[in-house]
């Protein structure tokens, strides 16, 4: 029982660690909203109050969770959410005062993880952004490969932690993330087709992710490569997919 608390402990502390970013054109909403966070154990929280900021904010940081207003001074909220898709596919909780169906559905329909029309109560938001993070970056244990860790060059990859340890320092991986490197490793040295990737981590229903996956492997290099821009791991063969070179 004792070890099972402190496994809980190591999630609630990897949870509470994530990165988020509010936006929101109301100050107040912004610091109640900070507030409420923090109170959740929430440790790294950014604001931002109007659509520049957020991105400026989004590129710099790359915060695991987005609370997007829809009313934003200088671009609605549904427009960022979609230049912000196109770039990462980051979960993002619409958090509004524009309490119509239609609204609701179509922020819904774009993709959101979730709609929340203000006022809210305190516990209600800690709860959904509890649950968003839980199914983001949580991965099934039939995904898990098998050795508890491999190396890429000086980077330790801890797939049961979804982790790079690079020196003293370590990057997160996301559970999209994990899942690509993990099935690139099955098949180290050998390229491994966009479908191949694609079914790996959206299942059969994977047509018209091709793209999604190229933001993906973009990240992915940017937390194992030296040089993301110029790969040593993780080469693209044009047309067909992806190698993960093998030493």
């Amino acid at each position: 029982m004792e070890q099972i608390g402190k496994a809980g402990q190591i999630k609630q502390a990897e949870q509470c660690g994530r990165k988020i970013l509010v936006v929101d054109d109301h100050r107040e909403i912004l610091k109640m909203v900070e507030t409420i966070l923090k109170e959740s154990g929430y440790t790294q929280i950014f604001l931002a109050a109007c659509a520049a900021q957020a991105m400026k904010c989004f590129l710099s940081e790359k915060p695991d969770l987005i609370i997007l207003d829809i009313m934003l001074p200088d671009e609605d909220g549904f427009s960022l959410f979609q230049r912000i898709r196109e770039k990462a596919d980051v979960p993002i909780l619409f958090l509004s005062a524009k309490d119509e169906d239609e609204d609701r559905l179509f922020g819904l329909g774009l993709g959101a993880d979730d709609y929340i029309t203000k006022p809210f109560l305190p516990e209600e938001l800690a709860l959904r952004i509890g649950v968003i993070l839980k199914r983001a970056y949580s991965i099934p244990e039939e995904q898990r490969e098998k050795e508890r860790h491999f190396f890429l060059g000086e980077r330790e990859i801890l797939p049961e932690r979804a982790v790079v340890k690079y020196r003293d320092q370590e990057n997160t991986l996301t559970a999209k993330e994990l899942m690509l490197l993990e099935k690139l490793y099955q098949n180290r040295g050998r390229i491994v087709t966009f479908d191949t990737l694609c079914n790996a981590v959206w299942g059969d229903s994977y047509y018209g992710y091709e793209n999604t996956l190229m933001v993906h492997i973009r990240h992915l290099r940017e937390k194992i490569e030296e040089d993301p821009s110029h790969p040593r791991w993780i080469l693209t063969a044009r047309g067909l997919g992806y190698r993960l070179v093998k030493e």
